[in-house]
């Protein structure tokens, strides 16, 4: 309820808190909702396969980064590292039979351990030299994991050196989870949950401190903010959320744990899609991680179509190539021209139908 006085505008603690204050988000959300349940039951192999699934399990890694770098301020190129920490430890825990949400729930958590340990420098450093702590994690994780798995895994499940491993076929509750329409539905609803968690949990005491720290961390000390307390927080969850992630990654979209596949690209990748999406922003993950699935899908037809009615064939390093110029023109292009992302483009119509017929 809403109370009114002269120049006086009230609300209720409870109409503070709702996770949608504004109706038209509300509806909104609700609809991507219908959307998000209706579209697989007309969506074919290649769309599971190439689109859907993709963007599910990318977009909690990309939730994750943006609560460490978007909301903290700690800047990490370390990313797909901690992704492939949860994409192994989940693999191995469902090769020794634990069970599907434990798996992926612990390689969470291993995750998370293993960022709070490459989080230690930030109590130190920031900005720069951060980053170059983080993106060591880049190379000495892959290296530990190619050769600590054929420590733990049986033979004959890992192959190539023993950094490749192909976990079991994953059941949730006695049920296997086999055809690409279950894969999508269990992604679904973990990225809901995982989501309604990130959304409240930035509105508590720990997301005003990380803005508080992203913000001016030496005014947040002398307000009496536990610095290094929130970073290495934002470290363990942006990397929980990674590892869930990696774990859903091996199970539903690669189908194997390989570490060529968690490299230093996907993590300018992701760097790049909170960036187009908006830093600080939880749509902005959204939208930043669907910029990036289907920026190289789009770019391939296109491409093939230019070139088939040109008379020659395009080759697939030459639209890679063109994918990454373009990927890193239009970060730079809409970091000139709206630094908050495509997220502010969304808060812009929200704004306008809120205001209206006032708006202008």
């Amino acid at each position: 309820m809403i109370y009114r006085e002269t120049g006086v505008h009230h609300t209720t603690y409870r109409t503070d808190m709702a996770l949608f204050r504004v109706p038209l988000a509300r509806w909104s959300v609700a609809g991507l909702l219908v959307v998000a349940v209706v579209i697989p039951f007309f969506a074919t192999d290649y769309w599971f396969s190439a689109i859907l699934i993709p963007f599910l399990t990318f977009t909690i890694a990309t939730l994750g980064l943006n609560l460490m770098t978007g909301y903290a301020g700690q800047v990490s190129l370390g990313h797909a590292a901690f992704i492939a920490v949860g994409g192994y430890t989940a693999t191995i825990l469902l090769i020794y039979d634990i069970p599907f949400l434990a798996a992926v729930v612990l390689g969470g958590l291993m995750a998370a351990l293993v960022g709070l340990v490459f989080g230690i420098p930030s109590a130190r450093i920031k900005g720069l030299y951060l980053a170059m702590a983080t993106l060591a994690a880049q190379f000495v994780l892959p290296w530990a994991i190619s050769r600590v798995v054929p420590l733990v895994v049986p033979t004959g499940l890992a192959v190539a050196g023993g950094d490749t491993v192909y976990p079991p076929r994953p059941n949730l509750f006695g049920l296997e989870i086999d055809s690409l329409f279950e894969r999508y539905f269990v992604s679904l609803a973990i990225l809901v949950v995982m989501t309604v968690f990130a959304m409240n949990l930035v509105r508590t005491r720990v997301g005003r401190a990380w803005v508080a720290i992203r913000d001016h961390d030496v005014a947040a000390k002398i307000l009496g903010v536990n610095i290094t307390h929130y970073k290495l927080l934002a470290f363990a969850i942006g990397s929980f959320y990674a590892g869930v992630s990696g774990a859903l990654m091996v199970f539903f979209y690669y189908g194997v744990a390989h570490v060529g596949e968690f490299n230093l690209d996907l993590s300018l990748k992701l760097l790049g899609a909170i960036i187009i999406g908006g830093l600080g922003s939880i749509i902005g993950s959204f939208f930043g991680t669907a910029f990036i699935i289907l920026l190289p899908i789009f770019l391939n037809i296109s491409l093939t179509f230019l070139g088939n009615a040109a008379g020659f064939q395009v080759s697939s390093g030459i639209i890679a190539g063109i994918e990454n110029i373009v990927f890193g023109a239009l970060v730079v292009v809409l970091l000139i021209v709206e630094p908050l992302g495509l997220a502010k483009f969304w808060q812009n119509v929200k704004d306008y139908f809120r205001l209206w017929p006032f708006s202008y």
